[in-house]
């Protein structure tokens, strides 16, 4: 698929069908977030592919929401900040690397005709207990992944490109 047609067609999915998700399918997006780039490549996150309806079922209480519920697979992404690479004012780059390693996931996934829903707002805490994580492993963001209900892609809000970009010294 041409780049830009994928990323038009990536959308926040929050209904999903129960059809299960092919192993090959998800073995497909991890493989993108393992291609992902990272600071000094240490590729500082773990992710944590939860399928177990029980394990399922106490995720969505650290995010309870009834379309969350649906989702046959959750991909928790972790970040190991004692495994990233930190710039000399101090500034740790794990959470922006995660962030371009769940990017690929989501493009990936849309690409092969999954669905995702990036979520931040839910509690890491209980997420940790529920995995039952090593100390040092955080979570930072929840990704349901399956097959959306909708057939077409929701048109998406955008600002328009001069509000997000100034060029500076730009050349004829």
């Amino acid at each position: 698929m041409e780049f830009l047609k994928l990323v038009s067609k990536r959308y926040s999915v929050r209904s999903f069908q129960s059809t299960p998700v092919e192993k090959e399918k998800l073995e497909k997006v991890l493989e993108a977030a393992r291609l992902a780039p990272s600071a000094v490549n240490y590729q500082p996150w773990h992710l944590y592919v939860v399928t177990q309806k029980e394990l399922l079922q106490k995720l969505q209480e650290a995010y309870p929401r009834n379309w969350f519920a649906q989702a046959p697979v959750v991909i928790v992404a972790c970040g190991d900040h004692s495994q990233s690479w930190k710039r000399s004012d101090g500034k740790d780059y794990c959470d922006v690397d995660l962030a371009i390693a769940v990017d690929h996931i989501t493009l990936a996934a849309t690409d092969l005709g999954l669905g995702t829903c990036w979520i931040g707002a839910f509690d890491a805490k209980l997420v940790h207990e529920v995995l039952e994580l090593p100390e040092h492993m955080e979570p930072l963001v929840m990704l349901p992944i399956g097959y959306p209900q909708a057939a077409e892609t929701p048109k998406k809000k955008r600002k328009e490109l001069e509000q997000l970009v100034t060029w500076i010294n730009q050349q004829e």
